[in-house]
């Protein structure tokens, strides 16, 4: 029971509030930015990795990303819609230049994305992202060795021989490793899901 004159509590700030209040923060000093960025960082990098097809490529133009929201952050207003929406319709811009300028630079164009006409990320979508992000946390989690034939195996391609060659091990073992990383990876994340 609360005393008389006392007016009642509100609820905890929500997710977007504390967001908000980091927008703004990142606004007065941008070296707050880090926040934002480290919040945002593997929805962002998921989103574009899943349209940009090289590893390098993804990473620059996640790069890109964050620059451009850094540098027009000052003109971003809160409007109380996730502050990652602003970020995606970035990232899907910058997608569009990015094909843009690999066309022009290469003879032999590869598929550019799509363009991203609707700069709103559909429910479905966004649930793809996530699972990608959260992968890629999971992945950071394993073991140094697990993490490594992951990496060696899914992001870069090579073959269980050359990732055997590579980290001094036999074939069998390094088959062993990624199928522990692999059983650990589905466990994680079938646990988070319950």
């Amino acid at each position: 029971m609360r005393p008389k004159g006392v007016p009642p509590q509100k609820a905890g700030p929500t997710r977007q509030d504390a967001e908000g209040v980091l927008v703004e923060a990142a606004q007065n000093d941008p070296a707050k930015f880090d926040a934002l960025y480290e919040m945002h960082f593997e929805r962002v990098y998921a989103f574009v990795a899943s349209r940009v097809r090289d590893r390098a490529s993804s990473e620059d133009v996640t790069s890109e990303v964050f620059h451009k929201a850094l540098a027009n952050l000052p003109s971003y207003e809160w409007r109380g819609v996730p502050f990652v929406a602003w970020l995606l319709r970035i990232a899907a811009n910058a997608i569009v230049d990015h094909a843009k300028r690999a066309a022009r630079e290469s003879p032999a164009p590869d598929d550019p994305p799509e363009p991203a006409n609707d700069p709103v990320v559909r429910a479905s979508e966004m649930r793809a992202i996530e699972h990608r992000a959260q992968l890629f946390r999971l992945v950071g989690q394993l073991p140094a060795l697990q993490k490594q034939v992951v990496h060696e195996r899914f992001v870069e391609q090579r073959s269980i021989k050359e990732i055997a060659q590579r980290l001094g091990k036999t074939e069998g073992a390094v088959k062993q490793l990624q199928l522990r990383a692999v059983q650990n990876l589905r466990a994680q994340m079938e646990g988070s899901h319950a």
